[in-house]
């Protein structure tokens, strides 16, 4: 029999503002230990050396992590051109150098053909599986990595500075499993110069704002209070992209039992994903289908 986990039911949201050289599982780990949590997850790996928006999800907030997963996510990242990096990043070893920089303007053209829909080849040192196994290791061991090309949806992909000849600071928009290290690789042999990520730093994340994000040092100075609690967010925040029904107390029941519950009519189609609720509280996730919520996800509260 599997030993019960400790900590306390507590279930929401905690915005981190992640500091470089913290790997996300160690963030999450910090906000469980100081939240004294029986569960907790993230929504969307950040590299160690990255900064920025690391939602942490709690308890039955957990639930809730694949609509953010899915959600837009915004970054701001500087590119040093001119080298080519084995890890498509500065923490890798320089494997190709070029002395040609592009204009402003032949950065700005060359961005066009990142926006929309793309395919996009993971770096080699990435959590990407391979036969069970993950790229960075395969890679680490001396292994050759060959991935696929994957589907990536870029909403927005602008310059916003040139500090210098050698460095070029963009924002970018975009769906879910973006590769801001390929990103940089691919923008670099586009213009015949290479490049590399030199900052990394995510600004938001669905509905979660790096300003709203707590760092590691006021983590640890409230860590084992109810301090910490005041910073939770609903675990309801992370619905926010899908539409809301309101259900009746029976409705509720029937779900929480995961049988179909009747909802409120709205402006949901029939075989859209949406969520249900009781006084504002997220009661299951489903498909609605002529007035009922067929449930997926049931949250227990």
């Amino acid at each position: 029999m599997g030993r019960k986990r400790k900590g306390r039911d507590i279930s929401g949201w905690l915005v981190v503002d992640k500091p470089a050289g913290m790997t996300s599982t160690a963030v999450v780990n910090k906000v469980r230990w100081a939240m004294d949590a029986k569960k907790a997850g993230h929504a969307g790996t950040l590299d160690p050396e990255a900064t920025g928006v690391l939602a942490v999800a709690l308890g039955e907030a957990t639930k809730t992590v694949p609509y953010i997963t899915d959600a837009l996510k915004a970054y701001t990242f500087t590119v040093r051109l001119g080298q080519a990096t084995n890890t498509d990043d500065a923490e890798g070893e320089v494997i190709a150098q070029s002395d040609a920089r592009p204009s402003d303007d032949d950065i700005k053209q060359a961005l066009t053909r990142f926006l929309g829909d793309i395919m996009q080849v993971p770096p080699k040192f990435s959590a990407v599986k391979i036969d069970g196994q993950r790229a960075y290791k395969l890679a680490r061991d001396g292994e050759e990595v060959e991935l696929s090309a994957r589907p990536l949806w870029v909403e927005e992909l602008i310059l916003v500075d040139r500090p210098d000849e050698d460095h070029v600071v963009l924002e970018m928009t975009c769906g879910k499993g973006g590769y801001v290290r390929s990103i940089a690789r691919d923008l670099g042999a586009a213009l015949g110069c290479h490049g590399h990520v030199k900052v990394l730093r995510r600004v938001w994340s669905g509905p979660f704002e790096v300003d709203d994000g707590l760092s590691i040092e006021q983590i640890d100075e409230m860590a084992k209070t109810t301090a910490l609690d005041d910073y939770l967010l609903p675990l309801e925040t992370g619905l926010a992209d899908l539409p809301e029904l309101k259900c009746t107390p029976e409705g509720a029941t029937r779900l929480r039992n995961g049988n179909p519950g009747m909802v409120l009519a709205s402006d949901v189609e029939y075989g859209d994903e949406a969520w249900a609720s009781l006084d504002g509280k997220a009661v299951a996730v489903g498909i609605y289908k002529s007035g009922e919520l067929h449930p997926s996800r049931v949250f227990v509260t």
